[in-house]
């Protein structure tokens, strides 16, 4: 008797959050597939129940049991099967498991086909208006404050944005030390991307202590490239300074030069700018 060629892993994208981003190819997957493996079975089945969707298997496949279920699941892909993976949001594997069941698939030559959909780094990058070209995504930042020290401290001087997710309950530290070792950069938080209360915030980095303490749902950070190669030079500074001071007619006040000149210089906090007006260094005579 001939054997059973192997069948194929789907790797299927998910919506973030609105149903209407679940892709017709997508839909036409899972509800064909021998079985799903998901993160949170209930998750996936109540998503699939409000897309009208019906699954013949749902399999449990998570960070805490990935390696007892793999061999099934390849066992599986060898007798013919077509096993579909999905994460609770978004595209499988770019924060969530699954790379190594996709490894052992490749060593053995069984098919691998991604099914191309949401992606939450790519939506944040979109829409945020942070430089999208290059970027470095690390996923989830390590929970102690030692691990986001080193993760982050790795990429201090990497060029292009990075792009995390965070819990709402770690965000505020883990922009302190984001902000302690990378400098002065432009950052965004990218809250319920997709969902009714989708909400891009913008702000500098060095100024994340101003931020609402209380921010709900799902986030990404985006934290702009480095600043400090393109900073301009203090002289530039003060003499761009004295310059809308000039056109103005000297009638702004140094909080108004200061938003004014933050645009035109690379690397300056709209704070620094104001020190550096205060502190008499822009000119004699600035308004108070």
């Amino acid at each position: 008797m001939p054997s059973t060629s192997p069948g194929r892993l789907w790797i299927v994208a998910t919506p973030l959050g609105n149903p209407g981003d679940f892709s017709p190819r997508a839909r036409e997957i899972v509800q064909r597939a021998d079985a799903v493996l998901c993160e949170d079975t209930r998750r996936t089945g109540l998503l699939f129940s409000q897309c009208g969707l019906t699954a013949r298997r749902l399999v449990s496949f998570h960070d805490r049991n990935e390696q007892s279920r793999q061999e099934d699941a390849l066992r599986r892909l060898r007798e013919g099967a077509e096993l579909a993976l999905v994460s609770d949001a978004g595209t499988p594997l770019v924060a969530d498991p699954g790379y190594r069941l996709v490894r052992a698939c490749r060593a053995e030559g069984i098919a691998v086909s991604p099914v191309p959909g949401p992606s939450a780094p790519v939506a944040a990058l979109s829409a945020a208006g942070l430089p999208p070209l290059p970027y470095t995504f690390l996923g989830f930042l390590p929970r102690d404050d030692a691990g986001r020290r080193q993760t982050l401290a790795a990429f201090a001087r990497t060029p292009g944005s990075l792009v995390f997710f965070e819990r709402k309950d770690r965000l505020q530290a883990s922009l302190a030390v984001a902000a302690a070792l990378l400098g002065p950069r432009e950052a965004a938080i990218c809250r319920e991307l997709t969902k009714t209360h989708e909400e891009f915030i913008l702000f500098r980095l060095e100024n994340h202590g101003e931020l609402a303490a209380d921010l709900l749902g799902e986030v990404t950070v985006i934290l702009g490239p480095p600043e400090d190669e393109l900073r301009a030079a203090p002289e530039e500074a003060r003499a761009c300074l004295r310059r809308l001071a000039d056109a103005a007619g000297r009638r702004l006040r140094p909080k108004e030069l200061a938003r004014q000149a933050h645009g035109l210089l690379p690397g300056w906090s709209v704070k620094e700018l104001y020190e550096l007006l205060t502190d008499g260094g822009a000119g004699d005579d600035q308004g108070a």
